[in-house]
């Protein structure tokens, strides 16, 4: 047998797989990270396929880069975490391996000039992590010389397999992996280089989007934003406007009570009215009929008497 002279059995993907698996959750407790691919693109991102182009790029990897690939897609990077400046990852091999990726910071004079570049291009955090961005940024972020993606120089890389060559197939898998991270996380980009994403947003924009509920905003608001003093004209008018605003409410607040108590009045002199109104008399004869006939009988008897 190939075992007696000192070759080792066959052993299967599948069965290599499940052991590193084993291993892994027995070492974190549980808390294994694995990378998975699901369709024939690695990343579909501008931030994951970013990464995996800029790896292409540089002579120094691309040997090693396609058998990355491969370990890759049959899921054999196990567990991967990416905090600042270090990744580490489990790649199953004929052994289940253990991968240390060191990564520079991005210096701060580059950070500095990048920012200076991008300030006012970039609309909110949702379109930097999305990569929704103009083609004047994209070049920017994906340049060699200034841009934020590391260089060759800026990677170090260590792995336990007995490989002699300087990036391993496992450390291949890693560097595809972290490519896969950045297409769920891309704000673990960022960390990974040391410095924090939002100082690219500019500063005028998220103030912008906080508007209130007024048309009219304050002047001390509008010096602060824009840097500039406002004529008195102009701050008589914002003035103005402001005081038109609360005498509008409380017109508003005191014609709604006033229209309550003269309706509420109304009410109360109708019911005093038909309480008030007087009842008809009826008329009474205060002189009866025999009364009458005798008073004609006097008068006739007169003037009788006087003929």
């Amino acid at each position: 047998m190939y075992y007696d002279f000192g070759w080792q059995p066959y052993v299967s993907v599948a069965t290599k797989l499940s052991n590193a698996k084993k291993f892994v959750q027995k070492k974190l407790g549980g808390k294994a990270h694995p990378i998975t691919v699901d369709g024939r693109k690695i990343t579909s991102t501008f931030w994951g396929t970013s990464w995996c182009e800029n790896l292409e790029k540089y002579g120094d990897f691309e040997n090693r880069m396609p058998r990355g690939r491969t370990y890759l897609r049959n899921g054999s990077v196990v567990h991967l975490e990416i905090h600042k400046g270090v990744v580490k990852s489990y790649v199953a091999g004929s052994d289940t391996y253990e991968i240390k990726v060191k990564i520079d910071p991005l210096p701060a004079k580059q950070w500095n000039a990048f920012k200076k570049k991008c300030a006012g291009q970039i609309g909110s955090v949702i379109e930097l992590l999305q990569g929704k961005l103009s083609k004047n940024i994209l070049t920017m972020v994906t340049d060699k010389q200034s841009g934020l993606f590391p260089s060759p120089k800026e990677i170090h890389f260590d792995c336990s397999c007995p490989d002699w060559a300087s990036m391993c197939k496992h450390v291949a898998a890693t560097m595809y992996g972290i490519g896969v991270m950045l297409d769920k996380e891309p704000e673990l980009f960022f960390k990974l280089r040391g410095v924090d994403h939002l100082e690219l947003i500019d500063s005028s924009v998220s103030i912008a989007t906080d508007k209130k509920d007024s048309d009219t905003i304050d002047t001390e608001n509008i010096e602060s934003i824009f840097g500039i003093e406002l004529d008195d004209s102009l701050q008589e008018t914002t003035e103005k406007n402001k005081t038109k605003k609360t005498t509008k409410k409380t017109t508003k607040k005191t014609a709604k009570k006033s229209t309550k108590k003269s309706v509420a009045k109304k009410s109360a002199a109708k019911k005093t009215t038909k309480s008030a109104k007087p009842k008809k008399k009826t008329p009474t004869n205060t002189k009866p009929k025999a009364v009458k006939k005798t008073i004609k009988k006097a008068t006739k008897k007169s003037a009788k008497k006087k003929r």
